[in-house]
């Protein structure tokens, strides 16, 4: 009966994560807007491992607030850009409008593992509110800054659930039944466990890294994301 507490999630907005992704690759800094991107992703961590620490079903949580807004921000407005100008898109629209749904899975599903309490959701709404505004305004000034964000948050986070699955593995973090949201989204085994979770998470992050460095590189050529066809399918 587990499995089936979320049969809303119909067969064709399921997939399996490809694990097999490489989780150590990591974009070298070769350019000021780099430097900038990737500094700026390390200050905001500092905040979260200090408020956090080793709760990281929380800190998951609160990644995942912020992780899901890029997609969204970068899709709607890509969207309105073809609608003014005529002009496809190359595929890059629902690309970045799957990687927000993909990351709001993710969000529903920590959601279930870490129980937050009222003022944790409290910090979501607010980090929410400035992150969403600040994005909107950087990629309007800077697509290419904005991605690079991106790719360097997903490097980030990949990190981030590799320790939670450390604190697994040594036992000092409960392991216990998938969420059923997470059992029908990624189609798991129905005795899946926490860790089987985080594993198809991680590989889900590795590829929005892919995704928004090579959205990022596209800029850095000064060519359009529309010339290039977008990693459809490609969580």
């Amino acid at each position: 009966m587990q499995g089936c507490v979320y049969n809303f999630i119909q067969p064709w907005e399921t997939y399996r994560a490809d694990t097999s992704i490489d989780l150590k690759r990591h974009h070298r800094m070769e350019t000021m807007i780099d430097k900038i991107a990737f500094w700026t992703v390390k200050a905001l961590r500092a905040p979260t491992d200090i408020f956090f620490q080793k709760r990281y079903g929380c800190r998951a949580m609160m990644l995942e607030t912020v992780a899901a807004v890029p997609g969204m921000v970068g899709g709607m407005l890509l969207h309105l850009k073809s609608l003014r100008k005529f002009e496809h898109s190359g595929g890059w629209i629902r690309a970045l409008l799957e990687e927000a749904e993909n990351e709001r899975m993710h969000l529903m599903t920590f959601m279930e593992v870490a129980k937050p309490k009222w003022y944790e959701r409290a910090l979501v709404v607010t980090v929410q509110g400035i992150f969403f505004n600040a994005y909107f305004l950087l990629y309007l000034a800077s697509p290419r800054l904005a991605h690079r964000m991106v790719g360097y948050l997903e490097e980030e986070a990949i990190y981030s659930y590799t320790q939670y699955l450390h604190e697994i593995d040594c036992g000092r973090l409960p392991n216990g039944p998938a969420p059923a949201i997470a059992i029908d989204y990624w189609r798991l085994p129905k005795d899946a466990t926490i860790r089987d979770v985080v594993q198809v998470v991680r590989a889900d992050e590795a590829h929005h890294r892919d995704v928004n460095h090579f959205a990022a590189d596209i800029h850095e050529e000064g060519k359009r994301l529309k010339d290039f066809p977008a990693p459809l399918g490609y969580h």
